[in-house]
């Protein structure tokens, strides 16, 4: 596939900046998003194509990315490609799903003549911004070669992890990391902020050891002067953990993290945080 025609399906705060490493490339065609508006106001700053429907999206495009909320979103997308698409078309999942549903759309997919890829990435708003994700890859070996150039618009690193469902299984990994950290940088600096330490000592002493993290590093600043707007919706990471939980209980692993983290997100949805960044968590640590 010598000229690569690639849609954007799906333009939140992690899609609409890797649409326009695409767009810089001269690779993007065409975007779609749930909201049209949005979709509209994307295609007029990138200058390309906006179409009302994935049904006129997919014959523009000989490769569609999609970064969506949900595992039914990725499966309605997945059926309205399969049934519009030209055949040879790849589809590229940068959602964060169940490897089950990353193998559902693969196999709806192919029963139509398209490729699929279930390529999660980690990394954050800054990396989509700053094209410096890392990119966790299911699927055929040929077909990530295919789009490599797409992925690497965007990305510091690709890894090929397997087939198909071996990009999510990753990423699964990555959420319970990415909520272990936060768990202890959260408790660690509410306990600092009793102890009366001072931030601006405090954090590059800490950066400087062990204890140091790309969260405490991009979060530690920002949670200890409440502010929460930045970065990865708690309410989204929540939401992955539950995809997490059902793989450690078939595994039969321990659940530890996991579950402490859903408890502790839940309270904070209920409270009207669940758009806040996971570093909102401080606001738990924060007990009397």
């Amino acid at each position: 596939m010598n000229d690569l025609k690639v849609g954007f399906v799906g333009l939140g705060a992690m899609g609409l900046p890797m649409a326009g490493h695409l767009a810089a490339a001269e690779l993007l065609v065409a975007v779609w998003n749930r909201s049209h508006d949005k979709a509209v106001a994307a295609g007029d700053a990138l200058k390309v194509a906006a179409p009302a429907t994935i049904a006129e999206l997919a014959p523009l495009c000989n490769v569609i990315a999609l970064c969506v909320p949900a595992d039914g979103d990725v499966l309605a997308l997945a059926d309205e490609i399969a049934a519009h698409a030209k055949a040879g078309t790849i589809v590229i999942d940068h959602s964060t799903v169940s490897s089950v549903t990353a193998q559902s759309a693969h196999a709806r997919l192919a029963a139509r003549g398209c490729g699929f890829l279930d390529a999660p990435v980690s990394g954050g708003v800054e990396g989509a911004k700053n094209g410096k994700l890392s990119v966790m890859v299911g699927g055929d070996a040929d077909t990530l070669e295919t789009t490599r150039s797409v992925l690497e618009c965007y990305a510091a690193k690709i890894s090929h992890m397997g087939t198909v469902g071996a990009g999510q299984n990753t990423k699964a990994v990555n959420q319970v990391l990415v909520a272990g950290i936060a768990q202890a940088v959260c408790e660690g600096l509410a306990l600092a902020e009793k102890l009366g330490l001072d931030p601006d000592r405090l954090l590059p002493t800490l950066g400087a050891g062990a204890a140091n993290s790309w969260f405490l590093e991009k979060r530690g600043a920002t949670m200890m002067c409440d502010e929460f707007t930045v970065g990865f919706k708690l309410a989204l990471l929540h939401k992955d953990l539950k995809i997490v939980r059902e793989l450690a209980r078939d595994a039969g692993t321990d659940r530890s993290v996991i579950e402490k983290s859903l408890g502790d997100y839940a309270v904070l949805i209920a409270q009207g945080h669940g758009d806040e960044d996971i570093s909102a968590l401080i606001r738990l640590k924060r007990k009397s």
